[in-house]
């Protein structure tokens, strides 16, 4: 501490800090200044030392002596030891040898090349039992012509028995008749004239009055075999007439009479109704 008194440097610091707040870093430093270059020279040389010593342990702990051989040994030797095969030896494939065609008596049928001088050979009859070939072989073997006998065709002689007819499919009931399959039509319970006067009755025109337009439309519908309509339709230019009378045909009661087929049995068939009405 005397000596920190005794100092120039410290006995500066102490005036050039008077009257301040000597707990500031800079005053700290300034005063542990002298302390902290010297550690940081011992550091740095002890830092420089541990690099310099680093690559001589590392040396020292390497190994590079060269290997010796000895030379006063005898080489080794080694006995190959014959082993026995124990595959399959290959099978001797015998030679095909060609086959002398048989000795059959045949006429040569070759036909001659037309030349200029051509000499015309002597005529030869053909015998019977010999066939046509290349070369001529008359003293050869007969040839046995083949005296197959194509086997008669089978005539048919219409049916072993009575006549059985096909089975008869009938209808699941989803077909609607045409009109050629009918032998009465369908109709209305109280009448054509009693349902015509309902859709007059029931048809809302208060939409359409004051037109002065007559409008028309086909209702088309099907009237099923128990006596229901459904898949009601209308073919008219407007539309608005068209929905008009789908509704009116689908709020009428009552019950309609099926179609009839030719078997008298009650079928599903197309029932067609025109409207037409003038608005004024």
């Amino acid at each position: 501490m005397k000596y920190l008194q005794n100092n120039q440097e410290f006995r500066f610091n102490e005036v050039l800090f008077e009257h301040r707040n000597k707990a500031y870093g800079a005053y700290a430093l300034r005063n542990e200044s002298d302390r902290i270059l010297t550690k940081s020279l011992f550091v740095g040389v002890g830092l420089l030392a541990a690099i310099s010593i680093t690559p001589l342990i590392i040396s020292a702990f390497r190994s590079d002596a060269p290997v010796e051989i000895p030379t006063d040994v005898p080489p080794t030797v080694f006995i190959l030891k014959k082993v026995e095969r124990t595959d399959t030896p290959p099978v001797k494939v015998d030679v095909v040898k060609p086959v002398s065609p048989p000795n059959t008596k045949q006429y040569n049928s070759s036909v001659v090349t037309p030349k200029r001088d051509a000499v015309e050979p002597a005529k030869q009859d053909k015998p019977d039992d010999a066939v046509p070939g290349l070369i001529n072989n008359l003293k050869g073997e007969p040839v046995t012509p083949h005296s197959s006998t194509p086997a008669p065709p089978t005539i048919g002689t219409g049916h072993p028995g009575p006549y059985v007819a096909p089975p008869v499919i009938k209808d699941a009931g989803n077909t609607i008749a045409s009109p050629g399959e009918l032998s009465q039509e369908a109709s209305y319970g109280g009448g054509i004239d009693s349902f015509r006067k309902k859709v007059m009755d029931n048809f809302d025109g208060s939409g359409f009055e004051g037109s002065g337009d007559t409008m028309k439309t086909v209702i088309t519908f099907v009237v099923e075999k128990d006596g229901t309509i459904s898949g009601i339709k209308a073919n008219g230019s407007d539309a608005s007439f068209n929905n008009e009378a789908i509704r009116t045909i689908k709020s009428i009661r009552g019950a309609w009479k099926p179609a009839k087929n030719k078997q008298g049995e009650p079928v599903r068939s197309y029932f067609k109704f025109p409207v037409s009405m003038r608005f004024e």
